[in-house]
């Protein structure tokens, strides 16, 4: 029955398309525009480059990966369907939270694309959260058009158009240049009442900038931002050809607002209500709440957004998490093999993550840090791996283990107890997602004692961005009148969802926060290490 629905759905056209750009994935997913079942799923993987100094994605790659993970899509549902996905009824497009996309007034990208993971931009984010009493992380677009502003970069006089990574590929699609609200949030801050950009920071800013070479105010340099809903064009002609070379898709699919990862996060796992929360941990690793009211003062380490549909958002943005942790399974593979022995990587995993729950609940007195790249939590504008310890630490295998997952979630633990222990936020409950919890229960019982919370993870959040955005995607096309994203995703989307929380254990909590105060007493020899490692 289900097959035969997809069908019809597939051959009618009704259906749903989200694509995400990850960190490592580009991944697609294709919804059933009846039901918001899963068609099928496509992706490309990918990594960012290091050159000159600038973490960034070539135009080539972005295309290219763009292209190969739709379709890989497509060739899934030629094979289990046997049919050619001509058209789509709704498009949405996610990415990395912010960075930095300037064009021209030919539409010409004036430099590499600078992504979320860049930590130069420290005097511009320090100056500008002086000047608005507001935060501007490093990573936020406006920090990284200040930087380049004020340090007289070639480009800047040419700038007629700033973007972000899911804002461009909207923009080259539909012809729209327009932004998602919540991640508009991030470019520059947002007006809660206006849904607008603000006002008075906009005037700020343009008068900070007065000496220098923008060609034009800042305001009219952004995209338009758009809450969850709202038109925001449909797929041209020349943006099916760039979508999919062969020329099989038709044109005039509805597109939604684009979205950051932040916000799809926050989709695919309903939270976008006060008093809810969810943590994506993979590459990186970004704890959101939504706020019931403005925090009493701003807090460099946290970051203010806003959900699909403007609701304030308090979060703490970590930019590394697991990558420096699957170097060490990597190499724990390395040594399985060299004995002569296979190993599936997952069975790998598995393994590996479930010693750290026979480990030592503060770690044994490890310490470790994951710093491939610099982390604005703690002041780092570079990173350096690295793990140490005392000659009388348990330096066992289920400690080491167990040091790397908390110190994966140590800078952002430092942001959330901001958020929890001074602000007071309440929160009922955290939403998991990410890879780091694909090996069930045990990040999850390392993030309940993180935030002395109890953390649920969905069946569905596994789909993660792709699924939100085209979860966005169906709300712009089939919401009824006056109904809203958190009643949509309630009334058709998680009526029947298998979740698995955990709740925190009282020992866990008192030993990550033993943990705690030595991963912060030991971050001088992470900064000894960057600056005598080059």
């Amino acid at each position: 029955m289900t097959t035969a629905k997809n069908e019809t759905a597939i051959e009618k056209g009704n259906t749903v398309l989200g694509i995400e750009f990850g960190s490592t994935r580009i991944k697609s997913v294709l919804l059933n525009g009846d039901n918001n079942q899963i068609i099928a799923s496509g992706s490309h993987s990918w990594e960012n480059d290091y050159v000159d100094g600038i973490w960034t994605y070539n135009l080539d790659n972005i295309w290219g990966g763009l292209q190969s993970s739709y379709q890989d899509l497509a060739k899934n549902i030629e094979a289990e369907y046997g049919l050619e996905l001509k058209k789509i009824a709704a498009i949405g497009f996610s990415a990395m939270m912010h960075g930095y996309m300037p064009f021209d007034q030919e539409g010409e990208l004036l430099v590499p694309f600078r992504t979320w993971r860049n930590n130069f931009t420290e005097e511009a984010s320090r100056k500008l959260t002086e000047t608005f009493g507001h935060p501007i992380p490093q990573r936020w677009s406006i920090a990284h058009l200040y930087h380049a502003v004020t340090n007289k970069e070639e480009h800047v006089s040419k700038i007629d158009f700033l973007t972000t990574l899911e804002g461009f590929i909207h923009w080259k699609l539909s012809g729209e240049k327009i932004i998602g609200i919540g991640e508009a949030s991030g470019m520059f801050p947002v007006d809660l009442k206006t849904n607008d950009y603000n006002q008075k920071m906009i005037n700020q800013f343009n008068n900070l900038v007065s000496d220098y070479d923008l060609p034009r105010d800042v305001e009219s340099i952004l995209p338009e931002p758009l809450l969850a809903g709202e038109d925001a064009g449909r797929l041209t002609e020349a943006g099916a050809k760039l979508l999919d070379p062969s020329g099989t898709l038709e044109a005039g699919s509805l597109m939604c607002p684009p979205e950051g990862d932040a916000e799809t996060g926050m989709v695919a796992t309903n939270s976008v209500a006060p008093r809810t929360g969810n943590v994506s941990a993979g590459t990186s690793v970004f704890a959101m709440v939504v706020l019931e009211d403005e925090l009493s003062k701003p807090h460099p380490e946290l970051d203010l957004v806003m959900t699909p549909t403007g609701k304030l958002v308090a979060m703490a943005h970590s930019n590394n998490c697991s990558s420096n942790l699957d170097k060490w399974i990597n190499v724990f593979k390395e040594a399985v093999e060299a004995l002569g022995f296979e190993v599936e990587m997952d069975d790998l995993y598995e393994t590996l993550y479930n010693k750290a729950l026979e480990g030592d609940k503060d770690c044994g007195g490890l310490l470790s840090y994951g710093y491939l790249s610099g982390e604005h939590i703690t002041g780092f504008e570079e990173g350096r791996p690295l793990f140490t310890m005392t000659s009388d630490s348990e330096f066992n295998l289920a400690n080491f283990m167990r040091v790397n997952l908390q110190s994966a979630l140590g800078a952002m633990k430092i942001g959330m107890d901001i958020l929890l222990k001074e602000e007071n936020v309440k929160l009922d409950k955290m939403l998991g997602h990410g890879g780091l919890f694909k090996t069930e229960n045990v990040a999850q019982k390392m993030m309940a004692a993180a935030v002395n919370a109890p953390v649920s993870v969905m069946e569905t959040a596994g789909e993660g961005g792709a699924w939100g955005i085209a979860l966005l995607a169906s709300y712009h096309l089939n919401k009824e009148e006056g109904q809203s994203l958190e009643e949509f995703l309630n009334q058709e989307i998680f009526t029947n969802q298998n979740e698995k929380i955990v709740e925190p254990d009282q020992e866990d909590v008192e030993g990550f926060e033993e943990f705690m105060e030595r991963y912060k007493a030991g971050l001088p020899i992470e900064r000894a290490a960057v600056e005598n490692l080059e």
